[in-house]
């Protein structure tokens, strides 16, 4: 087999393997050691503070790593963390080659990983489907490079852009595997987020329900603390992680009412508008190690995201049904662009069938040279 298809083939093992785990917020890292075709060890980085996937990796080959190939989807760390530096491990492991899907774009890292291996003697190798492993370890290059959240927005909506009917009611408007497919979304990211108005309206609980995995921090952006202290989120914070993002002139006594309930409350500078800064808010929670946060809405607080160009992807399941009340606020609540051009777009686009949904997803794209409507 040629080397660049065989390297090619283990990476991609490796990528398969990245998936799993919950690192945050560490990066998903997944790697692989081979004797030419043969897997000898693999592993993924698992939880914050346990073993990297390469150390994982070549225990599980012993002594079949000597003359080796390390495949890792991340260049290893040559610095102290919560764990000791990979590179010593790679050296010591007797491994001959190391493929490196794409380097680590940590500023704060002390150090350079291929250049520690390459100058004990170490064939390495970088960018090994580096687009793929970019793109896998997203999320975390945002917050490890700019100290903010990534952020995904997540719309349900008809086929004419509405939430909700002329009454209101909007449970249910997609069909059970669209709801199913956005608990499997929660898993993936460290937080949700909502606005004040989908409390009042829905009084959700925001957990993961009916799929594997962890329910994730709750975050309620509420700029005059309207939350009820008898709402699901508050009712159950001790149970879930819960934050409420606020204004300096909140309320006080509510402020205290809900902290006494388990509720984080954090305050970030209020706009114009007298809303939460909502750029301000994401960085608040990048310093509370919230590497992701999935935002589901409601409508306004859509609007106010996208009107500041903050998602950095889109989550849209698409329900086959028209709801068209008039006056009523679409699934995103603001004056948009002046033309399409100027429109934020999915690219690359996934289209998919969701049950009786079409989902679109992708990362979101902003025109640079026309500033989006507020």
């Amino acid at each position: 087999m040629v080397v660049a298809d065989l390297d090619t083939r283990m990476m991609q093992h490796a990528m398969d393997l990245a998936s799993r785990g919950d690192p945050s917020p560490n990066p998903h890292v997944g790697s692989v050691v081979a004797q030419e075709e043969q897997i000898v060890g693999e592993g993924f980085h698992e939880s914050a503070g346990l073993d990297h996937a390469e150390i994982v990796a070549l225990r599980a080959a012993g002594e079949a790593a000597r003359g080796a190939t390390l495949y890792v989807t991340l260049e290893p760390c040559n610095h102290e963390g919560r764990t000791p530096p990979c590179t010593e491990a790679i050296l010591t492991s007797g491994v001959s080659r190391v493929v490196i899907g794409c380097r680590d774009p940590n500023p704060n890292v002390a150090g350079d990983g291929a250049e520690r291996l390459r100058s004990a003697g170490i064939e390495v190798v970088v960018g090994c489907l580096e687009a793929e492993a970019k793109s896998l370890i997203r999320p975390w290059r945002k917050y490890i490079t700019e100290q903010t959240s990534y952020l995904g927005l997540k719309l349900a909506l008809s086929l004419d852009g509405r939430i909700a009917t002329r009454t209101g009611a909007s449970r249910w408007i997609t069909c059970a595997d669209s709801r199913l497919r956005v608990q499997t979304l929660r898993t993936a990211h460290d937080a949700v987020m909502i606005g004040i108005n989908t409390v009042l309206a829905d009084d959700p609980r925001l957990t993961v329900r009916d799929v594997p995995g962890r329910s994730p921090v709750r975050v309620i952006v509420d700029s005059k603390l309207r939350v009820p202290t008898n709402s699901q989120v508050v009712a159950t914070a001790r149970e879930v992680p819960t934050c409420v993002v606020t204004t300096p002139d909140a309320s006080r006594a509510i402020s205290d009412s809900l902290e006494g309930a388990g509720v984080s409350v954090i305050r970030v500078a209020a706009t114009a508008e007298g809303r939460c800064d909502m750029r301000a808010a994401l960085h608040e929670l990048a310093v509370r190690e919230v590497v992701s946060v999935l935002c589901e809405g409601g409508a306004e607080l859509a609007g106010s995201l996208l009107a500041t160009r903050l998602p950095d992807e889109l989550h849209a399941f698409v329900a086959p049904l028209l709801l068209g009340p008039r006056g009523r606020a679409g699934a995103v609540d603001w004056a948009g662009p002046e033309n399409p051009s100027d429109a934020p777009r999915i690219e690359p686009v996934r289209w998919e069938l969701c049950g009786s949904d079409a989902y679109v997803s992708g990362p979101l794209v902003y025109p640079k040279k026309s500033a989006t409507a507020a």
